[in-house]
């Protein structure tokens, strides 16, 4: 087995000859420097450095700045540094400068190892531990999911299959990665049954057990804010799934504490039109359609379909004896977040203000029609990647640093997620079913059955009936619709895209998240 080459740098190098002797009977082939300039012209030279062990105090030039010298020419390269001293200045210079370890002399020669160890096989040792635990845990989520869960079982079910998701990503070693997304579309399966049983009940009130919906939301969760003295915003992110809260999570934690992280199911269609609605009517569709009829467009109807929330979120206050002042806001584009941003201060007088932030259903909207987002949104990785970066940069993040800075409370949620489809599925209708590709709506529908959740009397779970024969059907799993006309050519455009509007555990189970501020 090859050596793992590393650099010491000491001016007192011939006392720590025991130290060298013990780490090459380690493994490792350690190469010596006297001072800060030598090592930092054989760091330039020798491409095979795997770490350097660095004193603080040499003569020349310091430690620090030699560290400053190494990064500048391998950033990623790790480095200890080791110094008699433990004055705090120099550790925080040390940390700021991305050290590896920091360690105070003397040093012990276990202590250089596990340091090593910690700084070079940190990610294996963690990709094998992870691995491993995950195959423990396979056997006990398999039998979970052909199991008879409760809707709140399932809940803690996706949670759990989206941490192991989550922490196999982070790895080197993604061996497991294939077989939990087996175990994922395994779960879809069963979460799809599981829904098919029991949606119409749910909606109706008459199951013995409801979770909270898109039209109880308000009622159920964010009520309990407004009955409090202090001003609330609360932040809806259009199409954000639970696994992309979890990795915008930690950048928010840096302004704010989670006080609940809790999930509600999206109503179906889980689509913009009909679930973002009935959050803020507290309505499910069809008695939107009747109560507000100048208001609700349905999908064969042309005009915008969201453009009322606010009447409706104004009308619910009302019904729910809530006389207070509010502010609502929709973000679609960049420049209108910033300008948001500039002018937060002038929402601070409002009880109640809504900003509902449309930019992850446009990603995932434009990434089926842009080639560019369609190639760095390739997998759910991507996906979740590009969500973060978007995050990092977004007048969103600016606001919620504001709010933050003047102490106020913040609720974050979405209307629906979104699901990554693979699978086509035929399905035939006239020309005014709708387009959308993961549910279908109208008079003359043929599909397959098996593969779709089908409501044969819309009336049945609160949707809008405009004809006799008119049914709902929604894909399940990780299938989406396609007309027979052009079949290949569609199945080939839309596979592994995010679309939403079916039944999956990604597009029904979603945050709902309380903060304060620190």
């Amino acid at each position: 087995m090859e050596k793992i080459k590393i650099l010491w740098a000491d001016d007192e190098i011939e006392l720590l000859k025991p130290h060298l002797l013990f780490l090459n009977g380690k493994g490792y082939d350690v190469i010596t420097a006297l001072s800060g300039d030598e090592a930092y012209d054989i760091v330039k030279e020798d491409k095979n450095i795997s770490a350097v062990l660095l004193d603080e105090n040499m003569p020349g030039i310091s430690g620090l700045e030699t560290l400053l010298k190494i990064k500048q020419v391998n950033n990623d390269l790790p480095v200890i540094m080791i110094t008699k001293s433990e004055e705090e200045h120099i550790m925080d210079d040390a940390i700021g400068g991305k050290i590896a370890d920091y360690l105070i002399k003397p040093v012990n020669p276990n202590q250089i190892l596990l340091s090593l160890k910690k700084a070079l096989d940190n990610k294996r040792l963690v990709s094998e531990k992870t691995n491993t635990e995950y195959r423990k845990e396979f056997s006990n989520i398999g039998m979970q999911i052909n199991d008879s869960l409760t809707w709140q079982e399932w809940v803690e079910l996706y949670k759990k299959i989206i941490f192991w998701e989550l922490e196999i990503d982070k790895l080197q070693d993604k061996s497991m990665f294939e077989v939990l997304k087996m175990q994922k579309a395994d779960a879809n399966a069963q979460f799809f049954k599981f829904v098919e049983r029991n949606y119409i009940s749910w909606v109706n009130g008459k199951a013995s057990t409801i979770p909270t919906m898109s039209h109880t939301l308000i009622k159920n969760n964010f009520l309990k804010e407004l009955n409090k003295n202090e001003p609330v915003f609360l932040l809806v992110i259009d199409n954000l799934r639970f696994d992309q809260w979890k990795m915008i999570q930690p950048i928010i934690q840096n302004y704010y504490k989670v006080d609940s992280e809790e999930t509600y199911f999206a109503i179906l269609p889980t689509a913009t039109q009909y679930a973002r609605n009935a959050i803020f009517s507290g309505l499910l569709p069809s008695e939107m359609e009747k109560m507000f009829a100048d208001m609700w467009l349905n999908d064969e109807e042309d005009g915008g379909k969201n453009l009322h929330e606010e009447a409706f979120m104004q009308a619910q206050l009302k019904r729910l004896n809530k006389d207070i002042k509010m502010s609502y806001n929709k973000i679609t584009t960049h420049s209108a977040g910033k300008k948001l941003a500039e002018n937060i201060n002038n929402l601070l007088q409002n009880k109640l203000n809504i900003i509902v932030y449309n930019f992850v259903d446009m990603l995932s909207h434009a990434r089926t029609e842009m080639e560019v987002i369609r190639e760095l949104a390739d997998d759910e990785p991507a996906y979740r990647s590009i969500t973060v970066s978007w995050f990092e940069h977004s007048p969103l993040l600016d606001i919620i640093k504001q709010l933050a800075d003047k102490k106020i409370k913040i609720v974050i949620t979405t209307d629906h997620g979104t699901v990554h489809v693979q699978q086509p599925t035929k399905i035939i209708g006239d020309k005014n079913t709708n387009t959308n590709l993961r549910y279908k709506q109208g008079k003359s529908l043929e599909y397959n059955p098996k593969e779709v959740f089908e409501i044969k009397n819309p009336s049945d779970a609160f949707l809008p009936k405009q004809h006799p024969s008119q049914r709902f059907v929604f894909a399940k799993e990780n299938k989406f619709f396609a007309y027979p006309n052009n079949f290949n050519h569609y199945a080939n455009y839309y596979k592994n895209t995010f679309q939403h509007g079916g039944v999956s555990l990604e597009e029904i189970i979603i945050p709902y998240i309380t903060l304060s501020a620190k």
